[in-house]
């Protein structure tokens, strides 16, 4: 016979089970979990009210199924329009905070309880908004681990694609949807295989990508996921020994290396179409061996910053290479 102690008991056992069993379901009940961020071991509790910044973050959420989680996210004009994403239908699902760059008092305002971004794209401390700032403000936040080479104090060196997938696990371990996180991770892992798999024998076809710039061209060093792209394609990034991100560098070393096929990254204020003219009729690069023989690709922002699409990204540029060597 149940004595009313021990029927309030049995009843508190389920609904801890019931609150367990919830979390790889999405609606995950509160819990506190330590992960890393650059480096640095934080304490999580479960976020409710999640601010993603550009949509690298925000898609890296919505490929985990945490769209409830997310309140809402910053878009500066530079990116491709969400409408575009195969996370469009999520997107519509939450809130469109701003179309300026991450601050502090949008966060404070939208009563944000995590705060998913990059250092240096998204995380400033010129702008006043940095994760020891908003851990001040007991403002969770999260980093991509492929921004961590250059966050200063916390140190982490994880190549391109590995760093995508370090990112889902430890975001998944933070909203408690692990098996989930390790399906997807298992997913795009096994997409990149296959690409690795077909791409073209020999010499690897030297490829320059051209972010921006005119007196100095912007372009992709190691440390970001074109790099990535372009190496498990079967291309060879002419400044791939560039122990960087983005990075600025000269004219001359792009001519010195005969780029065969040109990445252009395409993105909102500065138009793939605009660049390409300019390659062609700027004297210094018309004569390049990619620029003679027409040979660009075009990569989409979202394809080329830390995020899910980099497979995508991925996958269009070996078929291009693919063709070439056909």
């Amino acid at each position: 016979m149940n004595t009313p102690a021990s029927a309030a008991l049995l009843a508190g056992l389920l609904l801890i089970a019931g609150c367990g069993a919830q979390v790889e379901d999405g609606a995950a009940a509160a819990r506190t979990v330590t992960v890393k961020r650059c480096g640095q071991d934080i304490e999580y509790t479960t976020p409710r009210r999640a601010v993603a910044y550009e949509g690298g973050s925000a898609d890296k959420l919505f490929a985990l199924g945490l769209t409830e989680h997310v309140h809402g996210y910053v878009m500066p004009p530079a990116n491709p329009p969400v409408t575009e994403s195969p996370w469009a239908s999520e997107y519509a699902k939450v809130k469109f905070l701003s179309d300026d760059l991450l601050n502090r008092e949008l966060v404070v305002d939208a009563k944000a309880d995590l705060v998913v971004a990059g250092w240096r794209s998204g995380f400033s401390d010129q702008r006043g908004i940095t994760p020891a700032i908003l851990d001040g403000l007991k403002i969770q936040s999260f980093m991509h681990t492929e921004s961590c080479f250059n966050y200063p104090g916390h140190p982490e060196r994880v190549t391109p694609f590995d760093a995508l997938y370090t990112d889902l696990e430890r975001l998944g371990r933070i909203f408690g949807v692990e098996e989930r996180a390790r399906t997807l991770v298992e997913g795009y892992r096994k997409r990149v295989e296959a690409v690795r798999a077909q791409a073209p024998q020999g010499e690897p076809v030297p490829v320059f990508l051209y972010d921006s710039g005119t007196d100095k061209p912007f372009t992709a060093g190691r440390q970001v996921p074109p790099n990535d792209i372009i190496r498990f394609a079967g291309g060879r990034n002419i400044f791939g020994e560039l122990d960087a991100r983005w990075s600025e560098v000269t004219w001359e070393a792009v001519v010195q290396a005969k780029p065969e096929v040109i990445i252009i990254l395409d993105y909102g204020d500065k138009p793939a179409e605009e660049k390409i003219k300019f390659l062609k009729e700027f004297p210094t690069t018309a004569k390049l061996p990619a620029v003679v023989n027409d040979r660009f690709y075009v990569l989409d922002y979202n394809e080329g910053i830390s995020g899910p699409r980099n497979v995508d990204g991925l996958e269009g540029f070996a078929a291009y290479l693919r063709e070439l060597d056909a």
